[in-house]
């Protein structure tokens, strides 16, 4: 094997990589947007204030899946 097929292999784990690390933010996401529906469902008075924690909780989520993209091109 040459250096140029190593590399590209390298490469490819990477993409591998993020996409694996992509999917526990897509959970999290799913279970943080499904729980708020519910508890807005069971108490619309909170709506508001549930609406700020989610939005919240959902760029903590998201910072996790671009760690793992950026992660992906630290560890290369």
């Amino acid at each position: 094997m040459d250096i140029v097929t190593l590399a590209a292999v390298a490469g490819n784990l990477n993409v591998v990589g993020y996409g694996l690390a992509a999917i526990g933010p897509g959970i999290g996401l799913g279970i943080l947007i499904g729980k708020t529906i519910e508890s807005t469902a069971r108490q619309p008075e909170l709506g508001g204030r549930l609406q700020t924690l989610m939005f919240l909780g959902l760029a903590f989520v998201e910072v996790l899946a671009l760690l793992g993209f950026v992660a992906a091109f630290i560890f290369q």
